[in-house]
């Protein structure tokens, strides 16, 4: 070969190396890339998870003291119930005393005036 050729083979080699060697960095800084993005991805995705968590927290919190203020105001509907219906009860009760008391006694005046009539019709 002569002086020009081995220049020229020496410098499309070093062009050979050095375009080697910018395809190394590039492929480098593209898997760095690649790995930061993916970290990225990772810390975004578990603060995201994370705000979702707190929400979903409050939101069952929320649940949670709607269910209780549900089921309170139940029980006190039922209390409330349960009471009238013992005051009913007991007024009831009261009513089928009197009511056979006031039987008793319209039989009482009932047996009172048949022996009225009766001595009226004597007395005749």
């Amino acid at each position: 070969m002569n002086e020009t050729q081995e220049k020229t083979a020496e410098s499309a080699e070093g062009k050979s190396g050095e375009s080697a060697k910018t395809f190394w960095e590039l492929s480098r800084k593209i898997l760095l890339a690649s790995v930061g993005a993916a970290a990225v991805a990772e810390e975004e995705i578990t603060s995201f998870m994370g705000r979702m968590i707190e929400r979903g927290e409050m939101a069952e919190k929320d649940a949670r003291r709607l269910m209780r203020e549900v089921l309170e105001r139940r029980e006190k509907i039922l209390r409330e119930r349960r009471e009238a219906a013992e005051h009913k009860d007991k007024t009831a009760a009261a009513s089928s005393a009197d009511l056979a008391e006031l039987q008793a006694k319209v039989a009482e005046l009932t047996r009172q005036i048949e022996a009225l009539k009766a001595a009226q019709g004597k007395g005749e």
